[in-house]
């Protein structure tokens, strides 16, 4: 793609032509293919430089020829597999095209219906995880494998291993870009670590001098907001609340609730989501006895730690329903809907935040018989990302679509995400989204799985 400069090229080019000598080799390109890296960068700066010699770039070659093509087309030749993702990232971000690179590497919009494995992560050591977190916006993610955390950037490089001073960490969260907030149900507290440079920060505790059996008090969930934390903290009697933590000064703000834990209906929350749109945050708990499954799901509103609505199971919905509590719940915050899948029955329900009262659950059915649920859903994990709602049964991992049905209602589909072979790997244990991809968990099973859609996934066929 590159046009080497012979000796006998004139000393003179047109005007919207340029020469560069990266690394000994010369390239001619023109400029505004140089300016197409953005006002930023130092392509750009480079080609606004007077005179017509050659200007020498002490980089590699190769790898640039590679880059120019990227801007030359917006995406990656074939050439680049010849190098790893960070050396592409390392040069992209010398020449200061990085954001260029990122879009060409980064997966198609995930669409769970055609999504699959394309990889692997498993960290350096304690391959088991225990927990992790996604980015949202980037897709970089956080792995706990014992007491320790690694940090994996968008490509999935690997950048970092913590050792924190825990044994092991159970509930984490990517609160910045760079720190994540853990908890241990070994331990007390919430500990923020930086994960670039593999720095404590700093530790958070539940205390109350007037209530002796406020102690040790250990972090369950973790979810945050664009200025607070939100952690809910169970000490060994049980007592249990909801912390609000500002995150400009990792200072407790207020407490959102104080509940006692020897009823099911007041269990710590497993589970937190906050909500951007109305400002609420909704926690739900799940206990498996041997009467089954029961649990809650409640909204408060930090502003004042009342209560919003709440919902216990069983003995709330439909008659039909009664006894067939949830497995697990989830939220989608920017539809403002909650989701349930039931125990008993395995069946999906949905709710409409902006319409809750005692019996808000609308029950998705399957009209395909081939594809209905058989048994119910003991070991079953619910996420809900990009207007997607995943459901992990057992082994195997299955998405609902919403699809327009042509008068403006919404109608879900169901679909297998993965193969038969896939179903085999182990209980999922953890889902959860970010960037353009979805990362799996299993039981027993090293590493975390990452799934996306095929670049394909969008093709007509003719």
């Amino acid at each position: 793609m590159e046009n080497e400069i012979s000796n006998s090229t004139p000393n003179t080019l047109p005007s919207d032509r340029i020469k560069l000598n990266v690394g000994g080799k010369l390239f001619e390109t023109t400029i505004s293919t140089l300016q197409s890296g953005g006002p930023d960068s130092l392509l750009s700066t480079l080609s606004t430089r007077p005179g017509h010699d050659p200007i020498f770039v002490d980089r590699d070659p190769e790898i640039f020829s590679v880059l120019l093509s990227l801007l030359r087309s917006n995406r990656l030749p074939s050439t680049a597999c010849s190098f790893s993702k960070q050396e592409l990232a390392d040069e992209a971000l010398f020449y200061g095209i990085d954001s260029h690179l990122r879009d060409a590497v980064s997966p198609p919009p995930l669409s769970g219906i055609d999504a699959s494995i394309v990889s692997t992560i498993f960290p350096a050591s304690d391959g088991l995880v225990s927990s992790f977190t996604a980015a949202a916006d980037d897709g970089s993610v956080c792995i706990a494998h014992g007491g320790q955390i690694s940090f994996y950037d968008h490509n999935l490089t690997h950048l970092s291993t913590v050792r924190t001073h825990l044994e092991d960490i159970t509930s984490i969260r990517h609160v910045w870009p760079d720190v994540a907030a853990v908890g241990s149900e070994s331990a007390a507290g919430i500990h923020f670590y930086n994960v670039s440079s593999a720095r404590y920060i700093e530790s958070i505790h539940w205390t109350d001098s007037t209530d002796p059996r406020i102690y040790k008090a250990r972090v369950s969930s973790i979810a945050d907001s664009s200025s607070q934390i939100f952690a809910s903290f169970e000490c060994p009697h049980r007592e249990n609340c909801i912390l609000s933590i500002d995150k400009s000064t990792l200072q407790i703000s207020s407490e959102i609730t104080r509940q006692s834990g020897s009823a099911t209906k007041n269990t710590v929350p497993g589970k937190l989501t906050w909500l951007p749109e109305t400002g609420a945050i909704i926690g739900s708990a799940v206990t498996c006895g041997a009467f089954g499954y029961s649990g809650y799901i409640r909204m408060w509103d930090p502003r004042n730690g009342e209560v919003v609505w709440e919902t216990s199971e069983p003995g709330s919905g439909r008659s039909s329903r009664f006894g067939d509590s949830f497995a697990d719940v989830d939220v989608d915050a920017g539809g403002l809907t909650l989701f349930k899948v039931c125990s008993k029955s395995g069946d999906l329900a949905v709710a409409d935040l902006r319409r809750l009262g005692d019996d808000p659950w609308v029950y998705i059915n399957e009209k395909n018989p081939s594809m209905r649920i058989i048994g119910g859903a003991s070991n079953c994990v619910l996420h809900c990302y990009k207007s997607q709602v995943f459901v992990g049964r057992e082994g195997s991992l299955e998405v609902w679509s919403k699809e327009n049905n042509g008068d403006g209602e919404g109608l879900y589909r169901r679909n297998f995400v993965d193969k038969e072979e896939d179903s085999k790997r182990g209980v999922i244990r953890k889902i959860e989204g970010g960037g353009d991809r979805l990362f799996v968990s299993r039981e027993n099973v090293e590493g975390i799985e990452v799934w996306e859609s095929s670049h394909f996934s969008d093709a007509i066929l003719v």
